[in-house]
């Protein structure tokens, strides 16, 4: 048997390639390990699928820090407006949301998977679920076709990899591409967790005395071992029991990891900003000012509402300074050792949970062994990869999912044409 084209893989990238394949005029074949498709789209999001982001592509790029400027090419030719009117033609409904994210309007995941199957189903792409590929055939620089692990094969012109990293496993996503990917004699890039929980050893940590704390609108930051600010986000966070965790945590994770790396320490240090609006002095004043004008009231009372009750509480702790101090009672070297903590509070983190956990994964294939417009291997002949397993990460909100629709529409496209030409 004989297809024009072989997608391996059922993620975003790997339907959006297996459409845009198929709109070329192409004989399609999409497989997947698992039993079903666009697993990991239906769990996206919350389970509502965070489709792509509207922001200006300079922006969206910003938030692909790795490797992200690779995308400027594939951009150019399909961009978060064409996946837009992309999905919009297929009967998706979309919504705008803060930070640019685009949602369903019917806030459903599903409805993006029922829409891109029905796309399959039109374009009459065979599909092939339970079928775990074995290994990818090269001959004489050039694809040959499949092997499954049942000993069928595929004869193929052109092969899409598009299997995604290690990162959230359950949905199929375990890492199998790479070793096709190294037998065409691509590299593979260190492999990284990216947008995961952080971890620490703290004894505060340890002792669970801020557990399920959240902080709001916070400033995080990850601090190299001379001191320097590495990267900063102001985001929600909480406190875990193993660590932190949040939406600023996790975009600052791979900060932590590159640091570790790059300086080779076991350990980095992280700062919370908890009140970013406010100077260290204007704080001091802040505090000073409201003591003076009622004399005889707690500290703790007098700082209601200006830090979580907990946070301010552990805080005052941590500098010795009794919650129900009076001002008159009240040391200035102590104000300042707090203040200096509002605005800094700095403790050490040891890692992050395993890419498993990660919500996305560092590394993979070398971009620079990818043609930026087309996703075709540059050693390879009619080897192209999208999606995941290429060495782009971004944060979440809609980043990742708009960079596996990008370079799966190219990857498609250019397999699509290449095959029927």
């Amino acid at each position: 048997m004989k297809y024009d084209v072989i997608v391996i893989g059922g993620g975003p990238s790997g339907l959006m390639a297996s459409i845009a394949a198929a709109e070329q005029g192409a004989r399609v074949l999409l497989v997947d390990k698992g039993d079903k498709l666009g697993r990991k789209l239906a769990i996206s999001g919350g389970g509502r699928c965070n489709v792509t982001n509207r922001l200006p592509i300079d922006e969206i790029i910003q938030h692909i820090p790795g490797n992200g400027r690779f995308l400027y090419s594939a951009f150019s030719v399909f961009n978060n407006e064409d996946i837009i009117r992309f999905f919009e033609n297929l009967g998706v409904k979309l919504k705008e949301e803060d930070h640019g994210r685009m949602f369903p309007v019917n806030n459903k995941a599903q409805s993006v998977v029922d829409a891109l199957m029905k796309r399959l189903e039109i374009l009459r792409v065979d599909i092939l679920t339970n079928t775990p590929v074995d290994r990818v055939v090269y001959k004489e620089g050039q694809v040959s076709g499949v092997y499954f692990k049942n000993k069928e094969y595929i004869e193929a012109k052109c092969i899409v990899i598009a299997v995604g990293g290690k990162s959230v496993p359950h949905t199929g996503s375990t890492g199998d591409g790479y070793a096709w990917a190294k037998a065409a004699g691509h590299t593979i890039t260190e492999l990284f967790p990216t947008e995961v929980p952080v971890t620490s050893n703290e004894n505060f940590i340890k002792e669970k005395t801020l557990q399920g704390l959240s902080l709001r609108d916070v400033s995080l930051s990850v601090l190299n071992p001379k001191g320097k600010t590495v990267i900063t986000h102001k985001m929600d966070m909480i406190f875990t029991h193993f660590g932190i965790s949040g939406p600023a945590v996790l975009r600052c994770s791979q900060f932590v990891v590159k640091t570790m790396k790059k300086f080779n320490v076991d350990r980095v240090t992280v700062s919370i900003d908890s009140i970013p609006n406010m100077n260290e002095e204007e704080i001091f004043q802040y505090i000073i000012r409201n003591a003076k004008e009622e004399p005889k009231k707690a500290l703790k009372n007098i700082l209601k509402g200006f830090l979580t009750e907990r946070y301010l509480l552990f805080l005052l702790e941590k500098n010795q300074i009794d919650p129900q101090v009076t001002s008159a009672n009240l040391a200035h070297e102590s104000i300042r050792a707090f203040t200096k903590d509002c605005k800094q509070f700095q403790f050490t983190v040891n890692g992050t949970l395993p890419i498993e956990k990660a919500f996305v994964t560092g590394g993979g294939v070398s971009v620079k062994e990818i043609h930026p417009k087309e996703m075709e291997s540059k050693l390879t002949r009619g080897l192209f990869f999208c999606g995941e397993i290429l060495d782009i990460h971004g944060y979440t909100g809609g980043y990742n999912i708009t960079s596996a629709l990008v370079t799966g529409r190219l990857a498609g496209e250019n397999a699509g044409k290449q095959a029927k030409a």
